[in-house]
């Protein structure tokens, strides 16, 4: 699985106009899945943003995670993660998972963040979405497990 993860002073989604998620301060995970993911990937994949110190201390440097702070995660599915733009202009997706595999793999990954105490809003799977957002820092990470 990969994840592009963005700590954020506040993200929304919406899908045709309508939010269907947001949070406040926290992190904002645009989730991939591959063909060859499976269940311990979004397990571990969910340990590592839940626990993953981008948050500054006291000092200012990052050494604080979305748990100890209890700060909220938006999770919104996104298979151009897995994009092949090596050849032609047109972007090849052969590593990225179908969708009856990847759904459940992403719904997993939230059900694993919410089992260890995060507050979770999503997008919906599958949809034309709008994601709109404000990165805190700017900070952004790519997590591949």
């Amino acid at each position: 699985m990969r994840a592009v993860v963005q700590r954020v002073s506040s993200a929304v989604v919406s899908v045709g106009g309508t939010e269907v998620g947001s949070i406040g301060p926290g992190l904002c995970v645009l989730v991939g899945v591959a063909r060859h993911d499976d269940d311990q990937d979004a397990a571990r994949l969910a340990d590592r943003l839940w626990h993953l110190r981008v948050f500054p201390d006291d000092e200012g440097r990052m050494n604080r995670s979305a748990a100890e702070l209890e700060r909220e995660l938006l999770v919104v599915s996104q298979f151009t993660l897995y994009a092949d733009t090596q050849r032609g202009r047109r972007p090849s997706f052969v590593d990225a998972a179908p969708g009856e595999k990847a759904a459940p793999l992403v719904d997993a990954v939230v059900h694993q963040l919410r089992a260890m105490g995060a507050t979770v809003a999503t997008g919906r799977f599958g949809a034309h979405m709008e994601l709109s957002l404000t990165n805190d820092g700017p900070v952004t990470l790519i997590l591949d497990t």
